[in-house]
């Protein structure tokens, strides 16, 4: 446990002070209807929506969750989320413009624009309730976690009062000032919490024990853990690290802020928008900022808490009060922050927090959202006034974050949870990607989806089905099982169960009538080989549509732009670490093709907004 001065309280009680202003400054316009409260009117310029979506996915369980694969797998274990760059670049080039163009509310409103009938009502219904509420509470559970462990380590807060304290601050602001409040706070958030991730890394580098940055390079302990990519010598660590997500993950699986083909808050930020181009700007400034900048001074604090605490029990050694339960390599982050000196420990400790609001402060937003606007409005009281269905989002907001704060008493690493929603969501991500550009996929093809990917990932994951299929360790025992595939099948299988179901039902049950494709295909204008039937039978019935989405088709484009992009980003990802690493041919050839294929995508961004706009 650490000892706080004047300093350091004065950070934490400032910061509350200005993020609890600003929400009761922009209550009295959030409230006035559903619209200002989910959306701010969809007035946001892209600057401030990129910088909030990059501060809701910077949670104080992110640096537990890189430190834990860090110490666990290395620096190249990072490539399980590093993957999704992919995901989100195809959703700058190609989806951003479609979401906007939609003029939805929230992302599952899409279900009853795409498909109709009672199918559809029933998608939107059960999606508000499974996104909205159990898979949010289970990010936001996480993101709970990882405070518990901070305060824990830290502070010697019991469980209880972490939650009370961090929660109801953001609770309040978060009802009261609604989608705006949470956006202008996220600006401030931002900034707080990359000064204290670097702050930290650059002191916990050089503390004596570890000896500055050219020891802890050297390090028995960590000279093992640098490599970027895997070594392509060990079959399975290539496989699992890098193959799998790259040719598999990151389009097949669904996983809050990195959907393929956009979704959930980072949809709401594109929905609230100015205009098209400013939701294709905010997202491609997000994923610049999440993927090329801010992992490495989360990897420096994990690499150097090899050094201070090599393994869980010295952790444990240092902090004999944490619970059992709750013992894990990510407690290695919160135990390297007590090294800090006081001044800039309030800063780290107000960056952490930062942190934590920004991203529960979004998922409660986020979450309400679905209950009010996808649920409530449509299934229970349609005829609710604005007022009611904001009161309705208010007290949502607070119940949701009940329920997470409770659940986050039970869990014991962030990783654990990582992988539960990832195997959930596996398999569904085609559909998502597929559904703007392909007429026969229906409401059934994604209902199929997620029973199937839900079914097959529980048997997997909690019955002893799971022993007998795959070898390796158990996801929640972790006990050493020998199975019929290795254990690296597990999401693969799940993607190619979930995949091949839900396109045998797409062609077993009917396609959504000519009327809700007309007019889907009028209001989006998706183009492509993959509506030209519809196009054609609108011709047919003498409802030619064919005038209003005869636009050049710009996906080509987009995917070239998606691919040049993560080119760009990725050679600027490992540009920023061969620097770090003092490898400088490596660093000086990496940042020129940063610079190259940076201006290539720049040539090709203008092209494609000039098609599109």
């Amino acid at each position: 446990m650490i000892s706080l001065n004047a300093y350091d309280y004065a950070f934490i009680i400032g910061f509350f002070l200005v993020t609890l202003t600003i929400g009761f400054v922009v209550s009295k316009k959030s409230g006035k209807s559903t619209s200002e409260y989910f959306l701010s009117g969809r007035t946001m310029p892209w600057w401030l929506l990129g910088v909030s979506m990059v501060a809701t996915t910077f949670s104080t369980d992110t640096p537990n969750l890189v430190t834990d694969i860090v110490r666990n797998k290395g620096v190249s274990g990072n490539w399980v989320w590093w993957a999704f760059l992919i995901t989100g670049l195809l959703t700058v080039f190609v989806y951003a413009k479609l979401w906007r163009k939609s003029g939805v509310n929230t992302d599952i409103e899409f279900y009853e624009l795409r498909y109709g009938g009672r199918p559809a009502r029933f998608l939107r219904a059960f999606r508000a309730i499974y996104l909205g509420v159990v898979f949010n509470v289970l990010a936001m559970s996480a993101v709970t976690l990882a405070a518990i462990k901070i305060g824990q380590v830290m502070l010697g807060l019991s469980p209880l009062e972490t939650i009370f304290i961090g929660g109801l601050v953001t609770v309040v602001f978060s009802t009261v000032g609604g989608f705006k409040g949470v956006v202008y706070t996220d600006f401030i958030l931002f900034f707080v919490a990359m000064f204290g991730g670097i702050a930290a890394a650059y002191y916990c580098v050089n503390l004596p024990e570890v000896g500055g940055l050219t020891a802890l390079m050297e390090n028995e302990n960590v000279v093992n853990k640098l490599d970027i990519l895997p070594s392509f010598t060990d079959t399975e660590a290539l496989i699992t690290l890098l193959i799998i997500p790259l040719a598999v993950q990151w389009w097949s699986a669904w996983y809050p802020g990195a959907e393929p083909g956009g979704g959930g808050y980072i949809a709401q930020r594109m929905l609230a928008a100015k205009n098209e181009n400013h939701a294709i700007g905010a997202t491609f400034f997000f994923n610049i900022l999440h993927y090329a900048l801010r992992p490495w001074p989360w990897i420096l604090v994990a690499l150097a808490s090899l050094v201070v605490y090599p393994d869980i029990a010295s952790i444990h050694e240092a902090f004999p009060n944490i619970a059992e339960d709750k013992l894990g390599h990510d407690l290695a982050y919160s135990a390297m922050l007590t090294k800090l000196p006081n001044g800039l420990l309030g800063i780290v400790l107000t960056s952490l927090i930062a942190a934590y609001m920004s991203t529960i402060s979004t998922h409660l937003n986020w979450g309400s959202s679905y209950i009010v606007n996808d649920f409530y409005k449509q299934h229970i009281k349609s005829e609710a006034s604005e007022k009611e269905l904001v009161n309705v989002g208010r007290l949502s907001t607070v119940l949701l974050m009940v329920i997470s704060a409770a659940l986050a008493l039970v869990l014991t690493n962030a990783l654990q949870l990582f992988n539960i929603i990832l195997m959930f969501g596996a398999g569904t991500g085609l559909i998502f990607i597929l559904r703007w550009f392909w007429w026969r996929i229906n409401a059934w093809s994604e209902i199929s989806a997620m029973v199937v990917s839900g079914i097959i990932s529980i048997l997997i994951s909690f019955t002893s089905f799971g022993d007998w299929l795959f070898g390796g360790a158990n996801i929640l025992t972790g006990v050493e099982v020998d199975g019929l595939m290795p254990s690296w099948m597990t999401y693969p299988f799940i993607v190619l169960v979930t995949t091949v179901s839900w396109l045998l039902v797409t062609f077993l049950t009917p396609p959504e009538t000519n009327s809700t494709l007309f007019d889907f295909c009028k209001k989006i204008q998706p183009g492509g080989p993959g509506w030209s039937k519809v196009i054609a039978k609108s011709k047919l019935e003498g409802k030619d549509i064919s005038v209003m989405t005869s636009g050049s088709w710009n996906v080509p484009s987009g995917i070239l732009a998606t691919l040049v992009g993560c080119i760009a980003v990725y050679s600027a990802l490992f540009a920023t670490g061969y620097w770090i690493y003092g490898r400088y041919t490596k660093a000086l050839l990496l940042t020129l093709s940063t610079i190259v294929f940076a201006f290539i995508l720049k040539l090709l961004w203008k092209k494609i907004k000039a098609v599109t706009f």
